[in-house]
């Protein structure tokens, strides 16, 4: 059974930095592309940063400069690091996976950038 745990999130200040976590289980986690998206109050679902099974990654204009995914593949882990935190970036957080055979989502991180 396939999990994805995230964690990491809270509430901090404008121009604060927080770093989330994605851990994996039942998955095949190195051949995977992986993805950070994130959801605020009445809006869509949008791209944070996108890493292809190749390494490379496109960020959404709004984080470049500020956001960086990285991954541990000894520990079938994404993380995404968030410095320069505005209260634009308050939304919840998903991870998202993709293998060959399926895409996977976390359940959702909470962050809350207060000015």
């Amino acid at each position: 059974q396939v999990q994805l745990v995230e964690s990491g999130g809270g509430l901090v200040q404008v121009g604060g930095s927080l770093r989330l976590s994605c851990a994996a289980s039942g998955i095949i986690f190195s051949t995977a592309a992986m993805g950070w998206y994130r959801q605020a109050p009445g809006k869509q679902r949008e791209l944070v940063v996108f890493m292809s099974r190749g390494g490379t990654t496109t960020y959404a204009d709004s984080v470049k400069g500020r956001f960086t995914i990285s991954r541990d593949n000894a520990k079938n882990t994404v993380y995404l690091q968030m410095d320069s935190l505005k209260p634009e970036d308050t939304a919840v957080y998903y991870c998202r996976l993709i293998t060959i055979v399926n895409d996977y989502w976390g359940q959702g991180t909470q962050v809350t950038v207060s000015s």
